[in-house]
């Protein structure tokens, strides 16, 4: 499989929120197959739906991968367990969310993983970031996620500059 640019979402709203966003982090970029790109800055962000619950921290993780999709849906499903992420409320308060945003240009409509995700161009917590440390990606079938973030609702986004997250050290020779 050739490489291709992957971007996750990270959320989180309970308890230590940005170590858990580098632990996701961290998590991801130690799969096999996996090259570090950049990490975005955080925001601070209302909840969206669901029941009433505190804030949450978002950021945007960028890869290159040669896995399959479904791999990398591992990946970021094994970071929220390791989170202890319990999936108990739709929309509820959670440890950690990891969303797979997009594998490069794929389009899949498969019940276990639709991509790019269905709400990434909505939603101004995954724009911003997104487009601070990958400005030409392009949102498969929405557009380029520069122009997405221009107009989306940004409403309830704040910046958190007192906050930062890193990418591990990647290995000389890798």
């Amino acid at each position: 499989m050739s490489v291709r640019r992957v971007a996750f979402g990270l959320g989180a709203n309970l308890g230590d929120r940005q170590a858990a966003l580098q632990q996701a982090i961290d998590q991801i970029c130690a799969g096999s197959g996996i090259t570090p790109v950049a990490v975005s800055a955080i925001v601070e962000t209302d909840p969206v739906g669901g029941p009433e619950q505190p804030d949450y921290l978002n950021a945007v993780l960028v890869v290159d991968s040669d896995l399959a999709p479904s791999e990398l849906l591992r990946l970021a499903q094994a970071a929220e367990v390791s989170a202890g992420r319990i999936r108990e409320i739709r929309w509820g308060p959670r440890t950690l969310d990891v969303d797979l945003l997009a594998v490069g240009e794929l389009i899949s409509a498969d019940p276990n993983l639709t991509l790019p995700h269905p709400r990434a161009h909505e939603r101004g917590f995954v724009l911003l970031p997104w487009a601070e440390v990958d400005p030409s990606a392009s949102l498969p079938g929405h557009g380029l996620v520069e122009a997405l973030a221009r107009v989306v609702d940004i409403r309830g986004v704040r910046g958190r500059p007192d906050l930062s997250l890193r990418l591990p050290a990647v290995p000389a020779g890798t």
